[in-house]
């Protein structure tokens, strides 16, 4: 069994970034311009806004971050998100979700400048990404693609699984990996609450990916032996012999199913580092196109 380390990854990605964003500055281009929008004060939200903003700032990108009380109205954040639409010095941003419950986050997104669109969200976008033609990807998708690609991991010809049918994750994921692309070509099931005979369809699954937002819902019996386990899940339980008295797990049993494994991405340190590289990537191909 191997680890797929999303660190290891990351980190890769961000070393080669560093160099692609000196030599973009030194050529006398700007350096790409990440915009990320933050309203109210979800604790997990501010983590993950955190990261980016750091990831930018180990690779040379220039970066703002917008804050809003949860309170502000959809209008003010339409015009908001305008402004960035018709800011040249803004090559992508996000909007972090989730949003407060009186802002429709379907609304907001479709809003977004889709060649701005870094997160890879906008139905302009998705369409691109259903063709097969050039787009940006969303970026847990394409974080996985990248580690998959890292590793030397292809579907090609493989029997795929995924758990979980979200326009985040699951069905950009099942797009992916069966278009002719150098880690696709693999034959893809989405499973969902309304499947039938899910563990005997897990049971074949040469490549699965659990993005159902259980925490430990896939069981070694579930998993076939040698198969490559990507785990997007992010659940947090209890724990009371860690101090804060809880600990963070993937929609896997890491401990169970990594004995049949043959890779598998642990939680943390797997999928989310990927998440950030991807958006990472989309800025900077943002970038490329003024340069």
């Amino acid at each position: 069994m191997e680890i797929l380390d999303g660190k290891a990854t990351s980190a890769a990605i961000k070393a080669d970034l560093k160099v692609k964003v000196n030599e973009m500055v030194n050529a006398g281009h700007k350096a790409p311009h990440l915009v990320a929008i933050l309203v109210g004060e979800n604790p997990a939200s501010k983590a993950y806004v955190g990261n980016k903003i750091k990831f930018c700032q180990e690779v040379g990108y220039r970066s703002t971050l917008l804050t809003f009380n949860a309170d502000i109205t959809e209008d003010q954040l339409h015009k908001e998100i305008h402004k960035l639409n018709n800011d040249p010095e803004v090559d992508g941003y996000i909007v972090q979700l989730p949003l407060p419950k009186h802002i429709s986050e379907d609304k907001i997104l479709e809003i977004v400048n889709p060649e701005k669109d870094v997160d890879g969200f906008h139905p302009v976008n998705v369409g691109k990404m259903v063709s097969g033609l050039p787009s940006y990807l969303p970026a847990t998708p394409y974080g996985i693609t990248k580690i998959m690609e890292h590793y030397g991991i292809s579907a090609e010809g493989k029997f795929v699984v995924i758990l979980g049918r979200s326009h985040i994750v699951g069905r950009p994921m099942s797009i992916l990996l069966s278009q002719s692309r150098p880690y696709g070509n693999g034959t893809v099931v989405v499973c969902h609450s309304r499947t039938k005979n899910l563990e005997e369809l897990t049971r074949k699954a040469d490549i699965l990916v659990a993005a159902i937002g259980i925490p430990q819902f896939v069981k070694a019996e579930m998993v076939k032996d040698g198969a490559v386990i990507i785990d997007v899940g992010i659940n947090r339980i209890d724990d009371t012999t860690r101090t804060r008295g809880w600990r963070l797990v993937g929609d896997v049993d890491f401990d169970a199913v990594s004995e049949k494994a043959s890779y598998i991405t642990p939680v943390p340190g797997g999928v989310g580092p990927m998440t950030i590289a991807g958006l990472m990537l989309n800025c900077y191909h943002a970038a490329q196109k003024r340069v």
